[in-house]
């Protein structure tokens, strides 16, 4: 698989609220940061057993959530994807947000995922 069809099933599985097709895509040892969190790098999961946990967060937060209008650029290991975030929560507040997750990969599978993501009012 290129690296430019791994992003675009990591994207797709996001999409698809697929937690295990996502960890299909990453290494073993593969680290999330995410936007938010108590670090300077957010919250830091690292290993398949965090990830599983970790990623699914999104969804019991916005259970419509949907990243869309991705792009996706590669240059050597090293990727980024551009995306347009959307949700509503529980109590049905829309949130629309601009963001990038930059990717670092290894032997054709995700080793970091690290995103950053506009505030946004929602």
């Amino acid at each position: 698989m290129t690296p430019l069809v791994l992003l675009e099933g990591f994207a797709a599985a996001w999409n698809a609220h697929d937690v295990e097709a996502l960890l299909a895509l990453c290494t073993e040892d593969c680290v999330f940061e995410a936007a938010a969190g108590p670090l300077a790098c957010g919250t830091r999961h690292a290993g398949k057993a965090a990830l599983r946990a970790a990623f699914p967060a999104a969804w019991r937060t916005w259970p419509d959530a949907r990243w869309d209008e991705a792009t996706h650029v590669v240059a050597g290991d090293r990727a980024f994807s551009e995306w347009t975030f959307r949700g509503t929560d529980a109590a049905g507040q829309v949130t629309e947000v601009r963001g990038v997750d930059l990717f670092e990969l290894r032997d054709g599978l995700i080793a970091r995922k690290d995103t950053y993501r506009k505030q946004g009012s929602g």
